[in-house]
């Protein structure tokens, strides 16, 4: 009975075993059991990209494709980045606050303004965190009217600069500058004058001229008032240019200033004035068109005015973006900015979008510039205001339409491209431009790599940004400009 009962067990526990075989099985007729599938590791994107398109279906928008690193062959061209070739340190992207400029972001009602303020000088996501302004010392022609911060009465002087005063900017231009510091209090800021007071010209007028010499010690001292003058408002002014293009004696106001004048009056008076004054605000020399690198070079030839010197900087009017390296490469120990560019109401986005990234943002930093600005920042939809004489066609970055409505114009995607992904302090490294691909590349001081790359052809291009033995591969329509970040 023992037996019989032992096999009875065996039996239940082989029929147990085939029920629960049959129940584990798969639904397809048996087999051996199929695991759960491990499903494929989910692509992480490491490498953010934004993108502006010649007919403006993006612009500045981040992208969802996802991209990452690899080493999969392919046969496109590559954009090589190599970090360990490095060149100039940044000091910021931005624009030209013209009085106008001012004026009308001021008109702005008050929640708008604030937004705006934020929007360009902010650092959050929907900020494009421009970094540099340049100012006009007195008047530029994106004024109302010219004036300078010591006119006189004709036939006057005033040569102890007694009424010297920063009134004509107290209603717009330096309430504006005070609400951009809070935000910013870390933004550089570039003082050029247009005109140096009448009195003190020996045409007596706005347009053109030149600076007498018995007035170069006064015309000295009024930086340097103007210079502390705004320090006393909270503002610092962190280089100046001694005459803003020089060599255009057409504009309302305008001065011009040869060269052999400009390293006499550094020389002799506004290097020697900031010494004594113990101001630290760099001279930078020349501040017009790349077609006369022999300006700036004859300035820096003179071993009196060469210490006083910071740089030189440049405009695109005329002439090729290589010269800022023409200049740089002579002195080498001396920086070299870009500090204007308009863009017109009669050019296309299209053509001013690859025209100023290739020149304007791209040329002038391959070109040893610490910086790239462009001209006005704001204007209202007749594109002014503007003295009698002075631009009518500068198309600001923003366009001020009423007190409740703006319109985003091609400059401020031009300069956000940069100003939003390489802020101060980033360095400029390696980068290989190959056929239509102009681009430029940095390293910023959270330790991010950042590209910024034009397609100057008209059709799509296909490549690799290549970085440590890997890459990854990525499109770009003509004339679009890309913004990679990783």
């Amino acid at each position: 009975m023992k037996k019989i009962h032992q096999l009875g067990k065996l039996f239940f526990m082989i029929a147990f075993s085939a029920i629960h075989i049959s129940c584990s099985s798969s639904n397809d007729g048996g087999g051996s059991p199929d695991p759960t599938p491990t499903p494929p590791p989910v692509a992480k994107n490491e490498v953010d990209f934004w993108l502006t398109t010649g007919n403006q279906s993006a612009l500045l928008k981040k992208q969802t494709n996802i991209l990452a690193f690899g080493t999969k062959a392919n046969i496109y061209q590559n954009i090589e980045i190599n970090e360990t070739q490095t060149y100039q340190t940044i000091d910021g992207f931005g624009f030209t606050l013209t009085g106008g400029s001012a004026q009308v972001i001021n008109q702005l009602v008050a929640q708008k303004k604030k937004d705006l303020l934020q929007e360009l000088f902010g650092s959050g996501d929907n900020s494009i965190g421009l970094s540099y302004l340049r100012i006009s010392i007195g008047a530029s022609d994106l004024n109302a009217a010219p004036f300078t911060y010591n006119d006189m009465p004709a036939g006057q002087t005033d040569v102890n600069l007694a009424n010297f005063s920063l009134a004509p900017d107290m209603t717009d231009m330096i309430p504006l500058l005070k609400e951009i510091l809070a935000i910013n209090p870390n933004i550089k800021i570039m003082g050029s004058p247009w005109s140096a007071p009448l009195w003190m010209k020996d045409n007596n007028n706005f347009v053109g001229g030149s600076l007498q010499p018995q007035y170069y010690e006064v015309y000295a001292q009024y930086f340097v008032k103007f210079i502390q003058k705004m320090k006393v408002e909270g503002i610092v002014i962190d280089a100046i240019t001694p005459q803003n293009e020089p060599l255009h004696g057409g504009n309302n106001p305008s001065m011009v200033m040869t060269a052999l004048q400009q390293a006499d009056f550094i020389k002799n008076n506004l290097g020697p004035a900031f010494k004594a004054a113990n101001i630290a605000t760099k001279i930078i020399s020349y501040d017009h068109n790349c077609d006369n690198p022999h300006y700036p070079i004859t300035i820096l030839k003179d071993a009196v005015a060469y210490p006083f010197v910071a740089g030189s900087a440049f405009h695109l009017y005329g002439g090729d973006i290589s010269a800022l390296s023409t200049v740089h490469d002579a002195f080498p120990n001396k920086d070299v900015y870009f500090t204007e560019q308009y863009t017109s109401s009669t050019g296309a986005f299209d053509g001013d979008l690859k025209w100023q990234v290739k020149n304007v943002i791209i040329g002038s930093m391959r070109n040893w510039s610490k910086n790239a600005l462009q001209w006005n920042l704001a204007n209202d939809g007749s594109f002014g205001p503007h003295t009698q004489g002075g631009c009518t066609t500068c198309k600001g970055a923003i366009t001020i339409n009423s007190s409740e409505s703006l319109t985003r114009n091609v400059g401020y995607y031009i300069a956000a491209h940069a100003s939003k992904f390489v802020p101060a302090g980033s360095v400029r490294i390696g980068s290989a431009v190959v056929g239509n691909l102009h681009n430029v590349a940095f390293k910023t001081p959270a330790g991010k790599k950042v590209l910024l790359v034009v397609n100057d052809g008209n059709a799509t291009e296909l490549f690799n940004i290549k970085d440590n033995g890997k890459w990854i591969t990525v499109s770009l329509e003509g004339g679009a400009v890309g913004t990679y970040i990783w």
